[in-house]
């Protein structure tokens, strides 16, 4: 389950999504965010799922690769859709005793689930067709253009969060593997047994945590690296035409979720 994480991982490739500049790529996934959350009908979220899988085919990035990615979050996803369905008050469709499933729990359940998935879908597509240090550059600019403080340091900071993912699900299952080999067992027992478990998993892993933060410093201090005082960079950022029409699909996109809302 763990290798089924795609938040933090890049694959390269030579889509149109992963030609655009990290800086359009940013600003698209925020007005997304916005749009998804002005949706609240069934022919909106219709039309955000052709929409989303319009993205996921220029990307080229596998669709099977995007389903791992939600397995991690099932459990997550089942347990708001339950929530809704059962809390909300509502037309009663169905009941059983104190049970009771609404229309509107049903209808509330469902949206909140999709919402979920494709925030996920669309931060992981962010990752996979972005390179670190492209996207380092973009939320720096970004940041930058709305007078951020520490603009440098805050991206640096989250680039290498997402960047350590996949190196720390790699530690993750080496852990898992050689506590096993020596007779461990995460899988069987309680809730308080299987907590217990994880104590000899997660001592070793926030050692080599710290050990690989230090690494990192240290190569960074050994490189003179000085944040964003004066910094060049190898490769300068520059919006093309492509960018230009991505803001104008993703202007019509707002335009259409803001319709629907009010006037469907």
């Amino acid at each position: 389950m763990l290798k089924d994480i795609t938040i933090g991982q890049y694959i390269p490739g030579v889509s149109p999504v992963h030609k655009l500049d990290p800086r359009t790529k940013i600003i698209c996934l925020v007005f997304y965010m916005v749009g998804l959350f002005l949706v609240n009908n069934f022919s909106g979220y219709v039309f955000v799922t052709f929409f989303t899988l319009l993205i996921i085919f220029l990307s080229q990035i596998p669709l099977l690769t995007i389903v791992k990615g939600f397995k991690p979050l099932i459990l997550i996803i089942l347990l708001t859709l339950i929530l809704h369905v059962f809390m909300t008050e509502g037309e009663v469709i169905w009941q059983w005793g104190f049970l009771k499933i609404t229309w509107e729990g049903l209808r509330q359940g469902i949206f909140m689930a999709l919402r979920l998935i494709y925030l996920v879908t669309i931060t992981s597509l962010l990752t996979l067709t972005t390179t670190p240090i492209a996207l380092t550059d973009g939320l720096e600019r970004v940041l930058k253009a709305f007078h951020m403080p520490l603009a440098h340091e805050l991206a640096m900071m989250m680039t290498i969060a997402l960047r350590f993912i996949p190196t720390l699900i790699e530690e993750t299952e080496k852990i898992m593997k050689a506590q096993m080999a020596r007779g461990a067992d995460f899988e069987s027992g309680g809730l308080l047994s299987r907590a217990k478990s994880l104590i000899p998993l997660l001592v070793p892993l926030f050692l080599s945590s710290f050990r690989r933060a230090d690494e990192l410093a240290m190569a960074m201090e050994a490189r003179c690296y000085r944040g964003g005082e004066k910094r060049t960079r190898l490769k300068q950022l520059q919006m093309m035409s492509r960018d230009y029409f991505t803001f104008f699909i993703i202007f019509i996109f707002m335009g259409i979720t803001l319709y629907s809302r009010w006037f469907f």
